[in-house]
This record gives structure tokens, C-alpha cells and sequence, in this order.
């Protein structure tokens, strides 16, 4: 019989040959970091969290993030040793087409990963969201005798991640606010790709958290898995203050002729130096994708003792529930991503006015409607809640020693803001962060990996176009529209009047895989008279009609956000003067795109393709509405604003009445002069009528089908 520690041992050694072995299969990967930090991520999983690899979704379970993603083969190796569902052949696939194993660790695709990482620094960032949670779940949900919510975030970072802004941001504020159920355990083994980290990172690191605020333990070897054990008793036991473990270590440790080089960072070992490694290990070199017969018995072992951990703990809700069946229905839709009953029963319905209000302004008052009925939806603003009009009102701020508190500062941190929303939502709340859209720049990995781990994030952005005036063209955005509606599975909305915005909270709230972004104006806009036009539920669908006239109209004009009203009120001229004109609020391009031919063909009738687009943003990706051959048909922002009040910069770019009728005419004009030739070609080859139809629609219309990986 083998002693706890050679058995210790050769399960450490398992997760490290089977990280070189699949690197080495899949010609692709990190192998070195996985060789270093078994003895951490073995005694983490063994001896120090509370989970269960029988049901990694427990809501009580520790957190563990492996930041430096491109490490994902430890994470694979050891969740595989300790009895997940990741098969030895899931592992062998590593890096191959539909593998659970993907190159880097990706929520959904396998038990066990908790966030999507390899953008550095991104997933020490979602551990402070993450943290955050823990401490706004505890105060809401805990009572005297029930610890319904107790658990520990830890994150393994490299120097790669210390490098990148977003580390710092969110240590910052995690610190501010003293999360000290958060263990950060940096990999310091001072190699990157391009070489050793001396030639580019000669920062005190250590002295660098503790200015921060944080409790700071340095140890000499990774391979110690005593001290580093103690150490992280020692975080568990620091009140007040999060933890940070810096872990000397050597990259591709036992390798003969690559530990502590660059190459064993993102390169395969290569044959011959895993047989002589492996022999440095005491392993049969000959032997492949080797797990010994003990690591079946550790499985079972592990998974037996925390089955009993998470009985204890459905024991306890039980009671909890009959005690507080109230909270432990809330908590029971929460983590189901459900809804109160009757949650929209507090949403304004807002009376037609001719002044009407910005759309921040009415989204503030929407938001205080919904976190009425909704506790678990909160968040704040990068230090611009008074302008994002995005504070909830009557409630505590979170803060250190505060965690009841549901408006969040964020302070001047863009980067992390999203980063730390993401990880609040992976814990199954309902936060939101808000800024200047002008500055979501700063966001772009935040929206990608929420889009891409399916993750309801709420993103609320003002001061949507040049309407932001005096401030200048620094801060009046043009292009960033258009470039969030590039992103995958992004519902990107702008709303153009209160009760739209309204409705875009309804449909934002019933979203369970897809993050949202609301674009809202700092400028007033006319709350449309709903009785004599369209009700703006018709933003659930993405488009509707939202004016009309009898019969086929000649033009269509289509706008979103402040730009609406500019559509009504040329479809109101355009009228009277007998122009047929239809106009159609397209406030959610993605969510207009799922609702199919038959409903495409009601709001934009492929045989009207005279169409004007208005958006006081880029230009770019409207021709698919419009039609390829129709460019005269846009009112868009195609240059950078100017710092002027808002009248005058309305009026120098074009963004009126008398503009937009304008370029009606002259678009119906174009089309008109083209029509007698396309009807002539008509009789005389009737047979290609429906050819020439489906061209046209092929024209204005083009839809992407993309296949969608199942993810949880």
C-alpha cells in the first residue's frame, strides 16, 4: 500500500505527464505551467476547496479560476484525476475540433471550468466580481444558524496577468472594499514568450499589493506543498483584506533541457525530452496518457467526502427553507436564472409628450422599477452614476463592511467594471455596469467573453452620439455602435422613447444566455403619443413598424434612438405632401434578425427598396437594410464630431427634419427614374420575375447562420 505521500506524488506526476502528453499530441499548447503548479492546483482540489466533482454546479461550491488560461492542460489533468467529467479521451482531443479540452479553458464546454480565461488578466478580474457576490449573497440570504452562502475564490494568475492593466484595476478595488474571501496565488516563474520577464517587468510585485491594501505571503517552491497549504490557512484566517500568494516556481519542472526556458512556455516538449522527463519523474518513458490505478481509488475518495459536504449542506437549506421559505424561493429562481412572479407589475407606462426626457433619464426610472421587484439586480457606474442616471434609490452602497448594498462604485476602471460584472453574473446575479459608450473601448474583452460564455450581463452606456455637445469629439462616439453590433450574441439596443426603453428592460430581464448593451441619449427625447402610433412592444421583436400608411408605401425610413422622432417627423411631411411613407424602429439589429422571413418581409417588404436609414453613428453595416446600391440612402455620422452645443452640431451634420426629408426625396427619386427600365426588362423576360425578386431580397438582405456550440 502506497503512503498519502508517494501517492501524493504520483497523482502530482500524472497531472503533469498528461499535460505534456496532450500538448505534445495536439502539436499546440503550454506545457510548461502545468508542470510547475500540479502540487498547487492537486492540494487545492484535495485538501483546501469545498467541492464536488459529482455536481460542479453546488451553489455553495469554492471558486477556482486558472487566469492564465493558456495553462489550461492543469486545469483538464487535474479535474480529470479528481473525478470530473473529463474523460481520458476528452484529453487526448485536447485543442481539437468540439474537445471539452479547448485550448483555453471556456465556460459550458466542460464541468469544473468557471469562466472562460485566456485574454490575461481578465479572470483575476472576474474573481473580484465573483468575490463580490459571495459577500452581497451572504448578507442577503444568510440568517442566524444558516450559512446558505460560505465560499472561498481562488485564482491562479501569471506575469502575464500582473502585466496586463486589468489586474491592477481590480486588485485596487478589491482591496477598497476588503474581500477577504479572495486568494490570488501568483505563478511567478519570470519567463514569457519572448523571454525572461527582465526585459520588460522589474516591478516589486509584493510591495505592489501591499500599497494596495493586500495580505501578501511569498514562498520559494511550488513544490512545497506544506508551506503553500499554511499559507493559504493563513489567508482563510486574514480578516479584512484580500490574499495574495506569490509562488516562485520553474517552468517545465523536471525537464532536463527546458525548465526555466522560453520555449517550454507555448511550445511542445518535444519527444525525447518527455521520455527523459518523464524518467526525471520515475515514469515509464514509454508509456502515453498514463493515469495509474490509484487515481481511481483518490476519485471516488474525493468524491464520497464531498458528497457528504453538500448533504450537510441540503440538509441545512431544507431547514432554511421551511424557517425563510420566502428568501429560499428567491434564492432557488436566482441561481435558476428565473424571475418573481409579477416582477413587470411596477413598470412605468409613460404618458406622450412633446419634451419628453433623455432616455438615461427614463431608463433610471425603469431600472428603480425593476430592482423594486427584482433584489438580485444590482450594479453601478465607472464614477458617472449621476450622469448614467443609474443609482437605485433607497439603497445602501456597497462597501467594506457594507456588502448589503446594491449601488456599486466602481470608480474610474472601465476595464474591470466589465470584468468584475461579468464575474457577479457568472454567480448567478443580475448585475449591470455603466459608463460613456465612448468609453466601452475599454470593455471589448469584457463584451466578448460575456457574449461568448453566454453570460446575461447588463451594460448600459449614455451619451450616445455627438448629442454629448461641448464635450467634443473625445467624447462623442461614432463608431462604437457598430462595432458592438459586430459582436456575437451582444443584444445591442437603443431605444428611441421612454416606453421603449421600457420594453427593452422587459426583454432584457428575460434573457438567460446573451448579454445586453442599452445605448440611451443625454439629450431630451419626445415621448411618442402610442395611441396614434405603434406600441413600443414591438421592440421585442428588434423592428417594428412603427408608422405607417395604407397600403404599399414608396419609401421606408428606418432609425433608432434619438434619430426616431427625426423618422416621425419626416413621415408626418412626407405625408401630407402624398408620399406613401412607412417608418420602422430597428432599436435591436440581432433580435429583428431571429424572427424570420415571414416577419422580415412584413416590417421591410423586399419589394420596397427605397429605404433611408437615419443613425447619428457609423454608417457601417446599415446597407443591409437599406440595400447595397442604395448609399444616398443614409443619415449617418461619417466623420469625427466637433465640440460645440448640441443645436449647432445637429445642424452642421445634418441630423434634421429638413435633412432627412431631403435625402427621402432624392433616394425615392433615384429609385423612381429606375423604374420604368426594370419594368420593361420585366415584359420582355417575364419567365426571370421571381429570379430578379430573389436577387432583390439577396440584395438588401443578407442573414448569417452560424452553428452554436451548446454551452450551459
Amino acid at each position: 500500500m502506497p503512503t498519502d505521500a508517494t501517492r501524493d506524488a504520483l497523482l502530482m506526476n500524472t497531472i503533469r505527464t498528461l499535460s505534456m502528453d496532450a500538448v505534445q499530441k495536439a502539436n499546440s499548447g503550454h506545457p510548461g505551467t502545468p508542470m510547475a503548479l500540479a502540487p498547487l492546483s492537486y492540494t487545492l482540489y484535495k485538501d483546501l476547496m469545498r467541492h464536488n466533482p459529482a455536481n460542479p454546479e453546488w451553489a455553495n461550491r469554492d471558486r477556482f479560476i486558472l487566469s492564465a488560461g493558456h495553462a489550461s492542460m492543469l486545469l483538464y489533468s487535474t479535474l480529470h484525476v479528481c473525478g470530473y467529467d473529463i474523460g481520458l479521451e476528452d484529453i487526448k482531443n485536447f485543442r481539437q475540433l468540439h474537445s471539452k479540452c479547448a485550448g483555453h479553458p471556456e465556460y459550458g464546454l466542460a464541468p469544473g471550468i468557471e469562466t472562460t480565461t485566456g485574454p490575461l488578466g481578465q479572470g483575476v478580474a472576474n474573481s473580484v466580481g465573483m468575490a463580490i457576490a459571495e459577500k452581497w449573497l451572504e448578507e442577503y440570504f444568510n440568517r442566524p444558524g444558516y450559512k446558505v452562502v460560505d465560499y472561498r475564490v481562488y485564482a491562479i494568475a501569471g506575469d502575464g496577468c500582473m502585466m496586463e492593466g486589468v489586474s491592477s484595476e481590480a486588485a485596487s478595488l478589491a482591496a477598497h472594499l476588503g474581500l477577504d474571501n479572495l486568494i490570488w496565488i501568483y505563478d511567478s516563474n519570470r519567463i514569457t514568450i519572448e523571454g525572461s520577464t527582465s526585459l520588460a517587468f522589474t516591478e516589486d510585485v509584493s510591495a505592489r499589493f501591499k500599497a494596495y491594501g493586500w495580505e501578501v505571503q511569498h514562498l520559494s517552491d511550488a513544490n512545497d506543498t506544506a508551506a503553500f497549504s499554511s499559507a493559504v490557512g493563513k489567508a482563510w484566517d486574514t480578516k479584512g483584506r484580500p490574499s495574495l500568494i506569490i509562488v516562485d516556481s520553474h517552468i517545465a519542472w523536471g525537464a532536463p533541457n527546458k525548465q526555466d526556458h522560453q520555449s517550454a512556455h507555448g511550445e511542445p516538449l518535444g519527444d525525447e525530452e518527455i521520455k527523459a522527463t518523464k524518467r526525471n519523474y520515475g515514469w515509464d518513458p514509454e508509456k502515453t496518457f498514463y493515469v495509474p490505478p490509484e487515481a481511481e481509488e483518490f476519485a471516488r475518495n474525493l468524491k464520497a467526502k464531498a458528497a457528504d459536504v453538500e448533504n450537510d449542506w441540503n440538509l441545512m437549506f431544507k431547514k432554511y427553507s421551511m424557517e425563510y421559505p420566502e428568501l429560499a424561493e428567491s434564492f432557488d429562481l436566482m441561481m435558476k436564472r428565473k424571475l418573481p412572479k409579477n416582477w413587470e407589475r411596477t413598470l412605468p407606462v409613460f404618458p406622450a409628450d412633446a419634451k419628453g426626457m433623455a432616455t438615461r433619464e427614463s431608463n433610471g426610472k425603469v431600472l428603480n422599477a425593476v430592482a423594486a421587484t427584482v433584489p438580485w439586480l444590482l450594479g453601478g457606474a465607472a464614477d458617472l452614476a449621476p450622469s448614467t442616471k443609474t443609482l437605485i434609490k433607497d439603497a445602501e452602497h456597497f462597501q467594506r463592511g457594507k456588502y448589503n448594498g446594491r449601488n456599486f462604485h466602481f470608480g474610474v476602471r472601465e476595464n474591470a467594471m466589465g470584468s468584475i460584472v461579468n464575474g457577479m453574473t457568472l454567480s448567478k446575479l443580475r448585475p449591470y455596469g455603466s459608463g460613456f459608450l465612448i468609453f466601452s473601448d475599454y470593455m471589448r474583452p469584457t463584451f466578448r467573453l460575456a457574449a461568448l460564455m453566454q453570460q446575461p450581463a447588463i451594460f448600459i452606456f449614455t451619451h450616445d452620439s455627438i448629442g454629448v455637445g461641448e464635450d467634443g469629439p473625445t467624447h462623442q462616439p461614432i463608431e462604437q455602435i457598430a462595432s458592438l453590433r459586430a459582436i456575437p450574441n451582444l443584444e445591442v439596443i437603443r431605444p428611441g422613447d421612454a416606453n421603449e426603453v421600457v420594453a427593452a428592460w422587459k426583454y432584457v430581464m428575460s434573457l438567460k444566455d446573451k448579454p445586453a448593451a442599452l445605448i440611451l441619449t443625454r439629450q431630451a427625447l419626445p415621448t411618442l403619443d402610442r395611441k396614434k402610433y405603434a406600441s413600443a412592444d414591438g421592440l421585442l421583436r428588434g423592428g417594428y413598424i412603427l408608422a405607417d400608411c395604407k397600403g404599399l408605401p414608396e419609401i421606408i425610413l428606418i432609425a433608432t434612438g434619438s434619430e426616431v422622432q427625426l423618422a416621425v417627423d419626416a413621415y408626418e411631411r412626407l405625408s401630407k405632401e402624398g408620399i406613401k411613407c412607412r417608418v420602422v424602429s430597428l432599436p435591436c439589429w440581432s433580435q429583428f434578425e431571429r424572427q424570420g422571413d415571414a416577419y422580415w418581409e412584413k416590417v421591410l417588404p423586399s419589394e420596397v427598396r427605397c429605404r433611408v436609414a437615419i443613425e447619428a453613428a457609423s454608417s457601417f453595416g446599415w446597407r443591409r437594410y437599406t440595400g447595397i446600391d442604395a448609399d444616398s440612402g443614409l443619415v449617418a455620422q461619417r466623420e469625427f464630431g466637433e465640440s460645440a452645443p448640441l443645436k449647432a452640431l445637429i445642424q452642421e451634420f445634418g441630423f434634421t427634419v429638413d435633412r432627412v426629408v431631403e435625402v427621402a426625396k432624392k433616394t425615392l427619386k433615384k429609385f423612381k427614374s429606375a423604374t420604368p427600365a426594370a419594368k420593361s426588362r420585366k415584359k420582355s423576360k417575364p419567365k426571370a420575375k421571381k429570379t430578379t425578386k430573389k436577387k432583390a431580397i439577396k440584395k438588401i438582405r443578407v442573414r448569417s447562420k452560424t452553428s452554436k456550440q451548446k454551452r450551459r
